[in-house]
């Protein structure tokens, strides 16, 4: 297991090789890729699709108001966003804010994959239909958001993206609820990881 300064480091280096990337076309219309920010050895990562306009000229994710909604929502579970770690499927912005194209979320898997492995989360959670998609492919996110899925032998826990939670009152509400029973997720995966066997692991168990 990799201690704290190790995972900084590595995380560190890895974002380098982010800044540095010229393997799509991408590279070549950003303003600065966003590697993810957030603390090495976080329980949470949070995953978005690709950053926007704010992000792209920041370098960070989630700094517009999608991300002002995020952090609102970390801290009524008493966390900050420096307290878990959040990144993107893609690390640049594609032009007009268009979906990723699959050779550019192919490119970018390395990176994402890397992140997972250092970080080591306890739960993974995609915000929106196309972050969710990377990870559970063919689902909707309407109907599994606020559940948690057993993923490769990761837990995924499906959000709402902010962004659309800001669209229309009825998601902001449901964004809000399935963020409070976070605590609880965590908590039932820290005893599942001990050999403490609740059952099924669904909508109900969290409530």
């Amino acid at each position: 297991m990799l201690d704290d300064g190790s995972k900084q480091n590595l995380l560190n280096n890895l974002s380098l090789d982010i800044e540095r990337c010229v393997k799509c076309e991408l590279s070549c219309s950003r303003t600065f890729a966003v590697p993810g920010s957030g603390a090495s050895n976080s329980t949470l990562m949070f995953v978005g699709e690709a950053p926007g306009h704010n992000e792209d000229i920041s370098g960070e994710p989630f700094v517009g108001s999608a991300g002002k909604l995020l952090t609102s929502l970390l801290n009524e579970i008493q966390m900050s966003r420096e307290s878990v770690y959040i990144t993107n499927i893609v690390k640049c912005r594609p032009p007009n804010n268009r979906d990723p194209h699959l050779n550019e979320i192919m490119l970018c898997e390395p990176y994402l994959d890397a992140q997972i492995s250092i970080v080591d989360p306890v739960l993974i959670l995609p915000l929106g239909r196309f972050a969710m998609n990377y990870f559970i492919p063919g689902e909707s996110i309407t109907r599994i958001s606020g559940t948690v899925q057993k993923i490769q032998g990761r837990y995924v826990y499906p959000l709402l993206h902010p962004a659309a939670a800001l669209r229309r009152t009825e998601y902001k509400q449901r964004l809000r609820n399935d963020f409070l029973k976070i605590p609880s997720a965590v908590d039932r995966i820290s005893l599942l990881s001990k050999g403490m066997d609740f059952g099924a692991f669904d909508q109900m168990w969290l409530t």
